[in-house]
Formats: C-alpha cells, sequence, structure tokens
C-alpha cells in the first residue's frame, strides 16, 4: 500500500536505519580472491575464557576448556561473537558477554532469508545493516599489517553485502559499505565502485582522529565528502565507531558506558557543525546511528550561542556563515529506539531530522516489539508526523524504492 502500513493498521511499517549482521562463516572463503585467502580472515570454533568490557573495549583470553565460540583470526588477533552482539531471543538476564557460535544465534542474525523473516515478525519493511567483525566503520582492515590484503578484504565484504547479504531482498536489506580507511584515493574509488551499482550508504568514524586517522578539519576527507555529495552517498557514523565508547572510569562498569554512548554522537557532530565541511558541501547528508536524540536540542542551542557570541576568538567567524544550527537542519539525520525527551522534544530535533531503528540483533534491540515501541513513541502525533519518523525520513536520506512520492513531499 501507498502508505507503507501494508494493510496492517496503525503505525506505518518501520524502515529501520540501524540494524546489523553477524558475518557467515563462509564470507572470505567465497568473496576474496583466491590469492588472498591464506592471508585472509579464517573462521573457527574454540573454546573462550575470560571476558570482560573495560573502560569502553572488550578484553577476552581463550581456553579450550572454556565456552564453545565462533571466531574470527585475522593476522595473528582473535576476535570472538559474544551472546550481547546477537541477543535477540534470549531473555534480558541471558544478554552477557559469553561466546556464543552461529548455531546458537538466531539465524537472521546471518542468514538473509531468516533475517527478512524475523523482519516480518517486527513489523519492518527495510533495514540497514552495520558490519560486525570487521567493526562497524571497518577499522580491523584499517589497523591491518598487510593493507593489499586489507583492500581485498574491504572489497569483498562490499562484494558480499551488495550481492549477497542484500541481492536478493528485493531492497528490503540496503547495502552498507565499508571504505579503505587508510588511503583517501582508494576510499573514493571505493564509494565509486559502489554508487555504480546503487550503493547509497557508507560507513564511517564517528571521531576518526581516534583511529589514528586525520580529523575532519584537516580537508584530508573532503575527496572523500565530494564523492559521498556528488553519488548521493549518506555518511553513516555508529557510535564507537572511533573504537571506544566514553568512559568516565577506566574501572567504571559497562552500564557507564552504555548511559553515556550518546556521547561520541554529539561530540562528532559539533565537530562537524563547526568545521565548514557542511558549508563546503551543501548536498553531503551525515547519519547518526544508534546515538539517539534527546541531547539534541541543547546541543544545538550551544552551538549557536558559541557561533552568536564567540565566533571571532572561537575560531569560526569566516569559516561558518550562518548559525551551525541551519547545517544540521539541513544536512544531518539522527536516529532512535527508545527516546521519549526526543519525542517531547520533536519540533526542535526536526520532523524531518528523526529516523527510528531496531538494533537487530544487539541487547538494546526492540525484535520483536517494534511495533508496540514504535506505536508507544508517535501515539498522540499526527499521522504524517509518525510517518516522516519510522518510514519517510529514511526514504529521503537513502533515496529508498518506497512510496517515494509520499516520503518526498512529506517534507515540511
Amino acid at each position: 500500500m501507498v502508505n507503507g502500513d501494508n494493510g496492517t493498521g496503525g503505525v506505518p511499517r518501520v524502515i529501520s536505519v540501524d540494524d546489523h549482521v553477524i558475518e557467515p562463516a563462509h564470507l572470505f572463503d567465497t568473496w576474496l580472491p583466491g590469492k588472498y585467502r591464506d592471508k585472509g580472515p579464517k573462521p573457527f570454533t574454540a573454546g573462550i575464557g575470560d571476558l570482560a568490557y573495560v573502560g569502553g573495549k572488550y578484553r577476552f583470553t581463550t581456553d579450550p576448556a572454556g565456552q564453545i565460540t565462533d571466531w574470527w583470526e585475522y593476522e595473528g588477533l582473535l576476535f570472538p561473537y559474544k551472546r550481547i552482539i546477537a541477543a535477540v531471543g534470549f531473555t534480558r538476564d541471558e544478554m552477557t558477554l559469553d561466546g556464543i557460535t552461529r548455531e546458537e544465534m538466531r539465524r537472521g542474525c546471518w542468514d538473509p532469508k531468516a533475517r527478512l523473516a524475523d523482519m516480518d515478525l517486527n513489523h519492518v519493511e527495510a533495514s540497514l545493516c552495520f558490519p560486525t567483525f570487521p567493526r562497524f566503520c571497518g577499522q580491523t582492515f584499517a589497523e591491518a599489517q598487510d593493507k593489499e590484503v586489507a583492500l581485498a578484504c574491504v572489497r569483498a565484504y562490499n562484494d558480499w553485502m551488495v550481492e549477497e547479504w542484500c541481492g536478493d531482498s528485493g531492497g528490503r536489506l540496503i547495502p552498507l559499505c565499508l571504505i579503505p580507511l587508510w588511503d583517501i584515493d582508494l576510499a573514493v574509488a571505493e564509494i565509486r565502485r559502489n554508487a555504480a551499482r546503487g550503493v547509497r550508504a557508507v560507513t564511517f568514524s564517528e571521531i576518526p582522529t581516534h583511529l589514528g586517522l586525520p580529523s575532519i578539519h584537516s580537508g584530508y576527507w573532503d575527496p572523500f565528502f565530494a564523492v559521498c555529495q556528488e553519488t548521493g552517498t549518506v555518511v553513516n557514523m555508529h557510535i564507537g565507531s572511533s573504537s571506544q565508547m566514553p568512559a568516565a572510569s577506566p574501572d567504571a562498569p559497562p552500564a557507564v558506558q552504555a548511559s553515556l554512548s550518546f556521547n561520541n554522537a554529539m561530540a562528532s557532530m559539533m565537530d562537524f557543525l563547526f568545521s565548514g565541511v557542511l558549508v563546503k558541501f551543501p548536498q553531503l547528508k551525515l547519519a547518526y546511528s544508534e546515538g539517539q536524540m534527546g541531547w539534541i536540542p541543547y546541543a544545538l542551542e550551544r552551538a549557536d550561542d558559541v557561533w552568536e557570541e564567540h565566533r571571532a576568538w572561537g575560531g569560526v567567524k569566516d569559516l561558518i556563515p550562518e548559525p551551525p544550527s541551519t547545517y544540521y537542519y539541513r544536512q544531518i539525520f539522527c536516529c532512535f529506539f527508545r527516546d521519549k525527551h526526543g519525542i517531547a522534544s520533536l519540533d526542535v530535533v526536526g520532523r524531518d531530522n528523526a529516523t527510528f531503528e531496531t538494533d537487530y540483533p544487539h541487547v538494546d534491540s526492540t525484535w520483536p516489539h517494534t511495533k508496540s515501541v514504535a506505536e508507544d513513541h508517535v501515539a498522540g502525533l499526527p499521522e504524517e508526523v509518525a510517518y516522516k519518523l519510522l518510514r519517510g525520513n529514511a526514504i529521503r536520506m537513502l533515496d529508498l524504492p518506497f512510496d517515494r512520492e509520499r516520503a518526498a513531499g512529506s517534507r515540511a
């Protein structure tokens, strides 16, 4: 149906702009060129030892006598899958840092047909999925020693994402690709390669300097931003894509990082608002993934106040010609899944700027209750506003082949 509710009534079917995929064990054996496979990532199953989350990062040991877990090995480094990243189907008390195998996961974590079935159960029409083993913006490959193999891995992942994960979904699984973060020219080429086959989303680091990469203020990334603008490729930045989460103390429990996770998105957005990037590239679109939105009204108020009162000594008098909020409303999308404060502040957050996510299959996921969560959040809002939040803004953002006419016409 035109309104996207497929006859179910109530809220329209959701387009989720932030979900996750657990990579199948065959990914690199299938998609990596043969000459690189000996040096590429290898899946294996083995016991896991102690696992902890300290200062925003995982620490673990292996143990042959430990719980059987599925792993990747790459350049001598080990990456275990943990239950909290494949949490759907478990109770809250079972969503732990324990290791997990694909057999123990819900099949929709790694099988595209099963994912579509789980989306049907969850009132979701389409889904954009971030990587797991490569990490949120491909840090695993950016940190590799052999960059020739790493580049091949980035391309193999993107080929798998486009052709296998999304290929038979009828557009319901939306491709999100990586770039080789360590080489700007290769990054530009990879954007062009994927845009030529219809990809309109790339994942990028919220704070590149945390990865040892140049800042967005340096001009280094301008060719990347330029090609994203040219091709209509949305730059998606997930919390944690700087390889660290905010932590008040190095020995704080994981609940502290979970509660502060939006801080990375807030810091990144301030960086962009005062960088001049959005002035220089006025059609570039940024998307903050899993950052929520209740913090945005004051962040914009403060940014505009600093611009008004402090721009001369603050170094932005000649760089930012209009109040920073101008560029937010024009070019930035936020997303949410549980954020009543953000809904209450929606007129400032921006009815055209907010999108919805389900975070499948992570511990925060609303699966299989997304419809009721969405209904609870948009209750009392005008039908057209609910449509924008749950569906229409995502269609505009990603240029999706769903009720485009209504989505385009609904913008205020």
